[in-house]
């Protein structure tokens, strides 16, 4: 398929990979990239140094393009965007801050910017600050999710309707139907995160893994909306702080309860328990491990096959 994403990325299936913390590294990044898809490093749990070592491994895993996510609040963000340059990344996916910030820094040294966004107000701001295409994440996606909790079903078209630029939908996304429901509503691509967080590659904990595959529908909840709305599996820790929000807890204390490295705790060294696990509703989807590239093959064979049945209605 070619479509403006396709050939603002120079990729063959509008198949993008999220870039998550703790579970996409290089490995992940450059086999979603061999098999057609836009890989994606998550810098946002990545020491500058390395983040180095995830670029150059995957420049040396795959020739096809490849991206990496950057959260705009991180504290060394100056650091990893002069590691980006200086390693000749030709995508970067920006994400929880104000893209006016860095856009025209990274265009000036021939980069292609994506941001994330969760709303139709945001995307629009987005694009004024000069971004090249929107992720419009909706409400069932894993990791950091929009307040106003609009589902991506309401949010594609309502980004549609506010921006001229080429939309990207993620959240609940994990079927070639999901993917083509998405862009009958306008979107030109899809992000998936859970589903690849489920593969091989994923650098998540084999325990996380195995409960994304075991997962029921209403086994995860949007949890911490004072500090930051995130969507994560129901555990003891998810109820410690469901506890505190039931009975009015501030920022101050919700931020004691979660403390430091209570992600990488969960999703990369595999306390189920005591974790800070994000993931998207479609985990309950999700029921085998596999590899990568299998999954965007999978995946655009359901999109052809799905195609062809709306056809004959």
């Amino acid at each position: 398929m070619e479509n403006r994403i396709t050939k603002l990325f120079g990729i063959q299936y509008p198949i993008i990979q999220a870039g998550m913390i703790w579970c996409s590294g290089w490995e992940l990044a450059s086999a979603v990239s061999n098999a057609g898809g836009l890989g994606i490093i998550g810098a946002g749990s990545m020491y500058p140094d390395i983040l180095r070592e995830h670029i150059r491994k995957a420049k040396a895993a795959t020739d096809k393009p490849f991206a990496v996510n950057l959260p705009l609040l991180y504290p060394d963000i100056d650091k990893h965007i002069a590691i980006i340059i200086e390693e000749g990344v030709k995508i970067v996916f920006t994400s929880a801050g104000n893209p006016k910030t860095w856009t025209q820094y990274l265009h000036d040294n021939g980069i292609t910017v994506v941001h994330v966004t969760a709303s139709s107000k945001f995307a629009k701001k987005a694009e004024d600050a000069g971004v090249d295409a929107i992720v419009c994440e909706g409400f069932e996606a894993g990791g950091h999710n929009g307040r106003e909790e609009t589902t991506t079903l309401v949010l594609i078209p309502q980004v549609k309707a506010a921006t001229k630029l080429p939309i990207i939908a993620a959240g609940g996304i994990a079927t070639g139907r999901g993917m083509l429901a998405a862009m009958v509503l306008g979107a030109d691509a899809v992000q998936m995160g859970t589903r690849f967080v489920a593969s091989n590659e994923s650098s998540a904990h084999d325990n996380f893994k195995h409960t994304i595959t075991n997962s029921n529908e209403g086994d995860t909840i949007l949890s911490m909306k004072k500090l930051v709305p995130v969507r994560l599996v129901k555990n003891d820790f998810q109820k410690r702080v469901q506890e505190a929000e039931d009975r009015g807890a501030g920022v101050e204390e919700l931020a004691t309860i979660l403390g430091r490295a209570r992600a990488k705790k969960g999703m990369f060294e595999g306390d189920m328990v005591e974790g800070e696990l994000e993931i998207g509703q479609i985990a309950s989807h999700v029921k085998e491990i596999k590899p990568a590239g299998d999954i965007v093959r999978e995946v655009w064979a359901e999109f052809e096959a799905a195609k062809k049945e709306v056809s004959n209605l």
